[in-house]
């Protein structure tokens, strides 16, 4: 039986792009975002080529009041990247990136994807801060703010962002920087996609590699609590170009390990340095010297490929399931917290990372922006994974027990990390008077909630 109704067939006559619909060969595999816990169809699926399939298809929406699902990369972890029903604006079509080397600055569009990004910028020794897995889409996030290994030193995405084309629920297409729109530029660097569906985005980028001192070093688990101890001194005294995090995790089966130490349970710091090699070799000297490390990957290594070192570990089609909370500090409750949820992980996929935050973060005033964490010291992200159904309520389990553990210490969250957990952790994740300042502008640029499926912030 046919799914083509007139409005969808209203729709085509405006459309240059691929419509696909249920039971066409391609759906079942267009639906498909990266986390494969989520199962969604969408009533019609519309790859945009442009702003013109863009607005058409947002006027479809209007008209038959679905819900509307973008796509950028598709990362959502709660799935709010696609829909039941409604129409599905999938913008991966849209990979135009123009890099000026002189100008250091880029354009990429909606679709690009953050290993595609760095590969053009990378080609003159450039880059912007962006994310640690190269097939997360630029656009969602660099709206919620942007975490990455350059972040320390050159800021969080959104610091880089000099302007964007957007289309707005009503299909005007607006630009909005800090001298057009200012106040929509405010909101859409930490906001999410709450005002609009942005086309077209520009960056300032910065000197970066081609080569770094970048990597893994590994200890096993059992001396998480020692590492955190130490490692909390030790970064009160580093250099902005540092930016670490410390994993726990059981080794993965990838070829870069030998294949005895796959499945054995670590603790890891993983490093970058943004500046020179022999520097960076003596930033991170004293952590090397903290024990004999179990596996040390830790050395000069082009910038790509530390972009792309968690690509393996976190691949389309697995289950995953989050809960994360920022803390202002490594204090000792909280280094008991994370050495025990470390000890406490029991499945091979299953890991958390805690990210050093700080730095160049800090120094942006609190409200430049509508990003929430600039005085967070630390995030903490538990992921709980599997291949697929098996065994998945147990790690997502594991990922609630471990948020419930550290929920007394938290500071506020990171809202690209955020479940569906209801408004009272999206307030969170702002805070009270940023929140209040987003509800307004929510009510000025979509004040019927077209734009819903996100970490909402409905309009006044």
């Amino acid at each position: 039986m046919s799914t083509i109704t007139p409005e969808i067939q209203a729709l085509g006559e405006d459309f240059r792009g691929e419509l696909v619909h249920p039971g066409e060969p391609s759906y079942d595999e267009l639906r498909k975002v990266w986390n494969g816990s989520i199962d969604r169809r969408p009533g019609v699926i519309a790859r945009c080529t442009g702003v013109a399939d863009i607005r058409a298809a947002l006027a479809y929406a209007r008209r038959t009041g679905g819900p509307v699902a973008v796509r950028g990369g598709g990362h959502s972890f709660p799935g709010h990247s696609t829909c039941d029903g409604g129409v599905l604006l999938d913008l991966a079509p849209l990979k135009g990136i123009r890099v000026d080397p002189v100008r250091r600055t880029a354009r990429a569009q909606a679709g690009v994807l953050l290993g595609e990004l760095d590969r053009e910028t990378q080609a003159f020794g450039l880059a912007t801060p962006a994310g640690i897995v190269t097939h997360t889409g630029l656009a969602g996030l660099t709206l919620g703010g942007g975490i990455g290994w350059l972040m320390r030193k050159y800021g969080l995405t959104i610091d880089n962002l000099l302007s964007v084309d957007l289309v707005t629920a009503k299909g005007e297409l607006l630009t909005a920087s800090e001298d057009v729109n200012a106040d929509l530029f405010w909101g859409i660097r930490g906001g999410g996609g709450n005002f609009g569906i942005v086309t077209e985005f520009e960056f300032r980028l910065h000197p970066v590699g081609p080569i770094v001192y970048a990597g893994p070093i590994m200890w096993p688990m059992t001396e998480s609590p020692r590492l955190l101890r130490f490692y909390r001194e030790w970064i009160t005294d580093i250099p902005d170009e540092l930016t670490t995090a410390v994993m726990h995790r059981w080794i993965p089966a990838v070829p870069t390990i030998p294949s005895e130490l796959h499945g054995v349970p670590v603790v890891v710091v993983l490093a970058c340095y943004a500046g020179s090699i022999e520097v960076g070799e003596r930033v991170v000297a004293p952590l090397k010297a903290f024990a004999p490390p179990l596996l040390d990957l830790c050395a000069p290594k082009p910038f790509v490929d530390l972009q792309a070192m968690f690509d393996l570990s976190f691949p389309h089609g697995r289950w995953y399931y989050m809960r994360s909370s920022d803390v202002a500090e490594l204090t000792d409750d909280v280094v008991d917290v994370a050495a025990a949820r470390g000890l406490a992980i029991n499945g091979p996929l299953t890991s958390y990372p805690i990210f050093h935050l700080g730095g160049a973060i800090s120094r942006v005033p609190a409200d430049a922006t509508a990003y929430g964490g600039r005085a967070s010291g630390h995030t903490f992200n538990f992921v709980g994974s599997t291949y697929g159904p098996e065994g998945f309520e147990e790690q997502r389990q594991w990922a609630r027990d471990s948020w419930q553990a550290l929920e007394p210490h938290q500071s506020g969250v990171y809202v690209n990390f955020l479940t569906d957990e209801g408004t009272g952790r999206i307030r969170d994740a702002y805070g009270a008077p940023t929140y209040d300042r987003l509800q307004a502008l929510k009510q000025k640029y979509d004040p019927n909630n077209l734009f819903h499926l996100n970490q909402n912030i409905p309009p006044h």
